[in-house]
């Protein structure tokens, strides 16, 4: 085969995983554009870069077109202080104000993002209706006064009759899914379910509604819903413009509003061509626009429109509600406005979360949309940009997966940045011209490669750098080689002076086993001993010095400064003895022999770090204490103990129930020390061993004083009776007595025994 050729196969079999992957990443973010797939955080992207985008193209400035007549703080304010009290306020009041709006300043529309759903009783209008059908039914002259006053006192009959001749819009709201509950009456349908085809919308249906007094609402021009959709990462960008109720269609409040200004035509249903939807319609397509008397409205597949936010709170005029009432505002600032009442009042609880505020008010939501509809300024999504997002997604994905692994990082990210930056200047440009396409796939998409192919191609290349963290993890487990890579600069392998806890354990007669084994069986059974025991230091966050054939090196506190490092070591010793039964367990299965392990400890300051030549180093620890460790392996037999303890380690561990087995001169020290044998922390050790130990420890102190014979009657008594708890010791001491009582060792003498072995 041409060189040339096997040379670009093994540079594409070399680049095939890179490849492989890309294609993954692409596929991933096409099925969540394609809508087989939920990606919340595509979503949430979507809409921060939405929100970008909004803020910058805001035209911003005051709208002088709609005025928000503020039910504020100031407003609220008792009457002395000019305000009208607190909400709600009585009828009368709300009838002032709208025959102020209209006889005083002569607004062109009052719309109320308020909803009036219960009576105005305050004057007492419900205590005289009782009155005029019960006890006073017979009294001609009450009956009289009755009449008169009725008028007076039926504050909702004077609110609905400012409604007459103007136009009046009033707001109500849907309940959310599975409320089913109902209060007041809603305005007449605008749609009916005949009218817009099943096929062609997927709106927002609800089951409950709070409206208004059916009196309000049957003088009022027309109503409109308050319900935003308030997307997952609770930001309102949309408005239902159309909710379906019992099969009909509702339309909002700036819809209502607007379609009045216009002369109240009815709105027609519109296809992406602008064919007029309705009951003889056999459609199939989608409705993408209503026609709101001439002005063409955009909505998205669930009868939806992009809030067109003009800027941030106070785009809008306000003027205080209290204000209109007492006839302070100049007649300029009202004249000829479409007029919104609403509240900013932070008690009233209408402020909601935008694109372009956190504590954005309700109210100036719907004055946005009443512009907009007006200005025609309403961005579409239509359903063929969520084909062409599709499309870009698979097309420049599959290209830049299939580049990129063949460039050099530099060319890489310049590739990358280009296509990035022309998606993303294409997609400005659309929506300038009033078209939402979405970008958070697919820049997500073009992003996923490009990382993924630079990270694959740095941790190729920084192999060798990867080792070098790697030297760590020949002595302590990934655990802590993970916690060490964190603060890389808090660990080195330089010398330095530590308190530690150092382990030897050593398989009792491996020469013998060893002999009995061929070398491959031999490496099995090794193998099959030091792993368990490796696993168990490791658990207990502690490091391996060296193996030495059978025996194993550890130590704690180092490189990771560990403040249990004796508890840890101890611990880690108990559970290697349970490892080494169910190991023999296993090993007699197999017909190996079995074993028994001598595991010695001692804490102390010690030197740790890098130690060796120039040609080959090992982290590794030195020391009087490392010595002693050391020492007291070697002697567990002695003792018939599987674990014998320095003095130090013992002093560590208030908590550790542990006998005080000799006090020995071990080899290369001259100063005698005490040795333990831990049996298990408190409350883990058995009460036989418990009253074994409280008659050693009198046994011992009888010795010590060298009372032989009562010392001897001890130890035969803990021989006999206590023999599974130290056969071994006991008969060690009854040696030892006879010898010391034929050679005495003197009034000095501080019952220390002197070892000359290893």
């Amino acid at each position: 085969m041409n060189p040339k050729i096997c040379e670009r196969l093994a540079a594409l079999r070399k680049r095939l995983p890179r490849l492989v992957l890309g294609f993954a990443i692409v596929g991933l973010f096409a099925t969540q554009a394609g809508g087989w797939l939920a990606l919340p955080f595509i979503e949430r992207l979507d809409g921060i870069i939405y929100d970008v985008r909004l803020r910058y193209t805001a035209p911003g400035g005051q709208d002088p077109r709609v005025v928000i007549v503020d039910i504020d703080e100031k407003s609220l304010r008792e009457r002395e202080a000019g305000g009208e009290g607190r909400w709600p306020w009585p009828r009368d009041r709300l009838a002032l104000l709208v025959n102020r709006l209209n006889d005083d300043y002569n607004v062109s529309l009052t719309g109320f993002d308020v909803i009036f759903s219960e009576r105005d009783e305050s004057s007492g209008i419900r205590t005289i209706d009782l009155l005029s059908k019960g006890e006073l039914k017979n009294d001609a002259g009450f009956q009289s006064q009755y009449k008169r006053i009725k008028p007076l006192l039926d504050l909702d009959s004077q609110f609905a009759n400012s409604f007459k001749d103007r136009l009046v819009i009033l707001g109500y709201s849907f309940l959310i899914p599975g409320d089913k509950n109902k209060k007041g009456v809603l305005p007449a349908a605008v749609f009916t379910a005949k009218q817009i085809p099943s096929s062609t919308a997927d709106p927002m249906v609800r089951e409950g509604f709070t409206g208004n007094l059916a009196l309000l609402q049957i003088n009022a021009t027309d109503g409109g819903h308050i319900n935003p959709i308030i997307d997952h990462d609770g930001i309102i960008r949309r408005i239902p413009m159309l909710v379906s109720y019992e099969g009909n269609y509702y339309e909002s409040l700036g819809l209502a509003s607007a379609r009045a200004l216009l002369g109240s035509l009815p709105l027609k249903a519109l296809d992406a061509n602008g064919i007029e939807l309705n009951e003889k319609t056999n459609y199939f397509g989608a409705l993408e626009f209503l026609d709101v008397g001439g002005a063409m409205l955009p909505v998205d597949s669930q009868l939806a429109s992009f809030i067109p936010y003009r800027g941030p709170y106070k785009s809008y005029e306000y003027i205080s509600a209290s204000d209109v009432l007492n006839k302070t505002v100049a007649k300029e600032k009202l004249e000829g406005k479409i007029v919104l009442v609403g509240t900013t009042a932070p008690g009233l609880l209408d402020l909601r979360a935008t694109p372009v505020g956190n504590a954005y008010p309700g109210v100036e939501i719907h004055a946005n949309m009443i512009t907009g509809i007006l200005d025609g300024t309403i961005k579409q999504a239509p359903l063929w940009t969520y084909a062409a997002n599709l499309a870009l997604i698979v097309l420049l994905g599959l290209c830049l997966a299939l580049i990129l692994p063949f460039l050099s990082p530099m060319s890489s990210t310049l590739v990358a940045l280009l296509g990035i930056g022309l998606m993303t200047s294409l997609n400005l440009f659309a929506y300038n011209k009033g078209i939402v396409l979405p970008l958070a796939s697919l820049l997500s998409t073009l992003l996923g490669v490009y990382l993924f192919n630079i990270a694959y191609g740095y941790f190729v290349e920084s192999k060798n750098k990867r080792l070098i963290t790697g030297l760590f993890g020949q002595y302590v487990p990934p655990e802590l080689v993970d916690e060490m890579a964190q603060n890389p600069a808090n660990f080195n392998m330089e010398g330095e002076s530590r308190e530690l806890t150092i382990l030897f354990s050593d398989v009792r007669g491996f020469t013998t086993i060893s002999e009995s084994l061929d070398a491959k069986t031999l490496s099995e059974f090794i193998n099959a001993f030091l792993t368990p025991f490796t696993q168990v230091i490791y658990a207990h966050r502690g490091t391996i010095d060296k193996y030495m054939g059978d025996c194993i090196m550890a130590f704690w506190g180092a490189p990771i400064l560990d403040a249990d490092h004796a508890r840890h070591g101890v611990q880690s010793a108990f559970e290697m003895l349970k490892a080494m039964e169910r190991l023999n367990d296993e090993f007699i299965k197999r017909g190996w022999p079995p074993i028994k392990v001598g595991i010695g400890l001692n804490s102390g300051r010690v030197s740790v770090g890098n130690m060796g030549s120039e040609i080959r180093l090992a982290y590794t620890v030195m020391g009087d204490a490392v010595n002693l460790a050391s020492r007291l392996e070697g002697i567990t037999k002695e003792y018939g103990a599987a674990i014998i303890i320095g003095e130090e380690t013992y002093k560590k561990l208030p908590d550790l129930v542990a006998r005080e087995v000799d006090k020995v001169r071990v080899k290369g020290k001259d100063i005698a020390v005490k040795i333990y044998e831990p049996l298990g922390f408190e409350g883990a050790v058995s009460e036989e061993k418990l009253v074994a130990l409280k008659l050693f420890e009198q046994a011992l102190q009888s010795y010590r004083r060298q009372d032989w014979d009562v010392a001897q009657s001890q130890f035969e008594t803990l021989l006999h009776q206590h023999c599974s708890t130290g056969e071994v010791l006991y008969e060690l001491y009854l040696e030892r007595i006879p010898q010391l009582r034929a050679n005495p060792p003197g009034e000095d003498w501080d019952g220390s025994f002197t070892f000359t072995k290893k």
